[in-house]
């Protein structure tokens, strides 16, 4: 028994861990209800009387030992909880996955840094509008369709309040609040009461541009629309114009592109016309400007409006406008080279 003892005793007097696993199997070997001291304190009831006072002595002395390094390592754990761990400069930096652009706003960045270029500023205005911006000031009449119910999102009818069903309100409170000459462009997200599907939705981005100065005429607007088609769609992009109607601009248009697919020649994505509708324009109807507090006999001006969404989707060739507001990181994922 006292060999045992004894190679007992050097394995608590050597022992050391950093582990709270390794300590409680320490404990369990010594100190527990079926460990060694548990067993030899059973065996000790055999020894012979002039045995008993050395082996007894060996016995406690094994006992304090085991029972002061148990309490020994556990302080030293329980503190080591609460130590600050010094930052090493010297270790590598973990590695963070990037996010990425979203592709409307690839879109939206790229549009603005064009007519950025052509000098036009940045307006911005509220989501949440009254008729009179949306509506009224832009020569809408009250029987208008686009009033309907079927069309704008209506949050108060008394006094009329509203989402805005495009930008262009944006640049109505410009011009109340800006004399001439005037060069801006109006980012931002509209609404509209229709059905969402594969190629509409209820909610999306537009880009609407506005030009007034003294003798502006169609043909800078259609030199700018050029510009901006060849610096977004490649040099060897081709435009025509289209007679149309708006009720804020007189003459309307709008304005096709040359499909970069097929080249002209005609393909599924063009619908064998070898032409892509981008965007609606025309020159400031005069009634807008009067609204607005400016001269239409002094003043003229020119108006453009761009779809985001429909943009993105040609870019990237996306097939469903629905994918770009679920947020699927899978999706989202393969935009991550357009940091």
């Amino acid at each position: 028994m006292l060999d045992i003892i004894a190679t007992l005793q050097a394995e608590a007097e050597t022992f050391q861990t950093l582990s709270a696993e390794e300590l409680e199997k320490f404990r369990i070997k010594f100190l527990g209800k079926k460990g060694e001291l548990t067993r030899l304190f059973d065996d000790f009831k055999a020894v012979p009387n002039d045995q008993k006072k050395v082996i007894g002595q060996k016995l406690n002395v094994l006992k304090q030992l085991a029972t002061a390094k148990y309490d020994e390592l556990k302080n030293t754990l329980d503190s080591s909880k609460h130590t600050i761990q010094l930052l090493d400069l010297s270790a590598p930096a973990e590695s963070y996955a990037a996010g990425s652009r979203h592709p409307v706003n690839i879109v939206m960045n790229d549009i603005i840094k064009i007519f950025n270029r052509l000098g036009f500023t940045i307006s911005d205005g509220p989501e949440i509008e009254d008729d009179w911006h949306v509506f009224s000031a832009l020569n809408f009449p009250p029987e208008h369709p686009a009033r309907d119910m079927q069309d704008t999102f209506f949050i108060s009818k008394t006094p009329d309040v509203l989402l805005r069903t495009h930008t262009s309100s944006v640049q109505v409170r410009t011009m109340e609040n800006q004399q001439p000459p005037i060069r801006t462009i109006s980012p931002g997200r509209v609404f509209r009461n229709e059905a969402i599907s594969l190629r509409s939705h209820c909610m999306f981005h537009q880009i609407e541009g506005l030009y007034i100065d003294k003798n502006v005429s169609f043909a800078d607007l259609k030199q700018t629309l050029l510009y901006f088609a060849k610096e977004y769609f490649g040099a060897d992009t081709k435009i025509r114009l289209r007679p149309s109607f708006f009720p804020f601009t007189e003459p309307s248009a709008e304005m096709d592109i040359s499909c970069s697919f097929c080249k002209g020649n005609g393909c599924a994505m063009c619908k064998y016309s070898g032409w892509i509708e981008i965007l609606g324009c025309g020159m400031v109807h005069p009634n807008v400007l009067e609204a607005s507090g400016i001269d239409s006999k002094v003043y003229t001006g020119y108006a453009f409006g761009i779809g985001i969404e429909r943009m993105a989707l040609r870019k990237f060739g996306i097939t469903d406008i629905r994918m770009l507001f679920e947020n699927d990181v899978r999706m989202l994922n393969q935009f991550s080279k357009f940091l």
